[in-house]
């Protein structure tokens, strides 16, 4: 039996304009509001029958790309390089298809929402970016929307990104945090350092927890320990890095080396240290991850591991396109590279 709008109406005891409204996305709608059509599009598995090209066959030429922030690098480059190789305007030459950057701003709700309209174009394949909140709830839910997406004929490809459970046909290109996290770290114990602040990521975030595994697993194999006060939360952006410059200064003003969650946050904790008065590396090595191409131009060179984000993305947009056979296991285990530059030395004494 076919799910109307009205169905759908029925089931979040609101009028059908308002299901058009949250659907289409063109008219303000409580918050609360929105999630309760959503739950019930959910429930009902309620798909809208999109443009009369897409009628005809399982999809459309819709390719969604899921980024948290457009306006970071990280994501950018890998947008970028997906968009490149799934055609549309600027894209290859004879490309058949539409990519759509969906903005999730890092809101859980706003990627199921998102996942969501995706399924409702029926987009021909869905490219979800950048690591998945470590939320049990939300990453069953993750997965439902995936199952409902692969079996309506939809591509899934997961680019840096943990892989998904098996059974939602998601191939995953997945980013070694914990191994390249562990060798910067090593890096610095070999130069000498064993006063080592931390500037992690978000909590809630799988990237956070890989590369912060990989440092302390450094730390375990050389007998460091490993003090909780030497490591900070914040976001990944500039200021958090700045802030928490300032905080690891206050707990330890004797830090020999700060360890940055990525190449951004590193920047904001050179500014915090020259601010200090310390100079890098003189008296205090900064690290960061992912060598974002303003890495190399930062004053000194930032010492960082370059993450082959435009490789990874342009695989991600071939598979997503069907060009590509994907991997044995539906698993691709991307690894980074150590670059060694002017903003690590050896500690002073």
């Amino acid at each position: 039996m076919t799910v109307t709008l009205a169905d759908v109406a029925a089931r979040a005891q609101v009028s059908p304009a308002t299901v058009s409204r949250v659907l289409n996305g063109n008219y303000p709608v409580a918050a609360t509001t929105r999630e309760r059509v959503l739950r019930a599009v959910d429930e009902l598995d309620y798909v809208l029958n999109g443009p009369a090209s897409a009628l005809a066959a399982a999809t459309s030429d819709l390719v969604g790309i899921l980024v948290n922030d457009i306006a970071d690098p990280f994501f950018g480059i890998m947008a970028a390089a997906i968009q490149s190789e799934i055609g549309g305007p600027g894209g290859r030459a004879g490309g058949e298809r539409l990519g759509v950057v969906c903005n999730t701003g890092g809101s859980p709700e706003r990627e199921l929402t998102y996942l969501t309209l995706l399924q409702r174009q029926r987009a021909a394949a869905v490219v979800l970016t950048g690591g998945a909140v470590e939320n049990t709830a939300h990453a069953t839910a993750v997965a439902t929307k995936l199952r409902k997406l692969a079996d309506a004929g939809t591509r899934v490809v997961l680019c840096g990104r943990p892989p998904a459970p098996a059974d939602t046909d998601a191939v995953a290109l997945t980013f070694d945090n914990r191994g390249g996290g562990q060798e910067l770290t090593e890096h610095l114990i070999e130069l000498g350092h064993r006063r080592m602040g931390y500037i992690a990521g978000p909590e809630e975030r799988t990237t956070t927890r890989h590369r912060l595994e990989g440092h302390r697993a450094a730390l375990a194999a050389h007998g460091i320990p490993d003090d909780p006060a030497w490591t900070v939360h914040g976001r990944y952006d500039r200021r958090a890095g700045y802030e928490a410059t300032l905080e690891l200064l206050r707990r330890e003003p004797s830090l020999t080396a700060v360890v940055a969650a990525n190449d951004t946050v590193a920047l904001g904790a050179c500014a915090a240290l020259r601010d200090s008065g310390l100079r890098i590396p003189d008296d205090v090595s900064v690290v960061g991850f992912d060598d974002l191409p303003f890495s190399v131009d930062a004053v000194p060179a930032l010492t960082t591991v370059r993450l082959p984000l435009s490789e990874a993305g342009a695989l991600a947009g071939r598979v997503a396109m069907g060009r590509e056979e994907a991997p044995e296991g539906g698993i691709v285990t991307v690894r980074g590279e150590l670059m060694v530059r002017g903003s690590t030395g050896v500690p002073k004494g």
